[in-house]
């Protein structure tokens, strides 16, 4: 783990904001109806490094309306979404439900010794730039990330813009 990550405990804990409640998925196939919904490819990774969903609570119980996941290779992750789900059932502002599912896999990811996290951009340009990724040419994508589909590139590193193709590991 890097100075100054949370731990693997505090970064997993579950959180709530404004009603929403956001917590790591125990099975990340329970956001596949979402993905297969938005159209939002889902990866061919066995295994998948971190899962998170958001949840609302209505009469009927707990509904999913969000979800982020992530495969791991080294100390680079790719994301797959996040996905919001935008029906009647969905929470009133889409993008910071997205955002909010990114600061908690982003904090995950870090507690993890993530040191990149890659991302497509999937319409989230305003999410993406908020959180200091940056767009990256498709070479920067380790080889074991590499043939997702999807059509550009963000990355982060740290939260900082501040840093250079020469110091990705490629």
């Amino acid at each position: 783990m890097r100075p100054g990550a949370p731990s693997l405990a505090s970064a997993t804990l579950p959180r709530v904001w404004q009603g929403i409640g956001y917590r790591p998925l125990p099975d990340a196939a329970a956001a596949r109806p979402l993905f297969d919904f938005a159209a939002v490819p889902w990866p061919s990774a066995s295994e998948l490094a971190l899962a998170w969903g958001a949840w609302t609570a209505g009469p009927r119980g707990e509904t999913l309306v969000g979800a982020v996941i992530g495969e791991r290779s080294r100390s680079d992750a790719l994301l797959h979404g996040p996905v919001v789900r935008t029906d009647a059932d969905a929470p009133d502002d889409p993008l910071e439900v997205a955002a909010q599912l990114l600061a908690v896999t982003l904090d995950n990811a870090t507690a993890l010794g993530v040191i990149t996290v890659f991302a497509r951009p999937g319409g989230l340009d305003r999410v993406w730039v908020r959180f200091g990724f940056i767009p990256v040419p498709e070479v920067t994508l380790p080889g074991p990330l590499s043939g997702r589909p999807g059509v550009g590139l963000y990355a982060w590193r740290g939260g900082s813009a501040l840093w250079t193709l020469r110091e990705a590991t490629i």
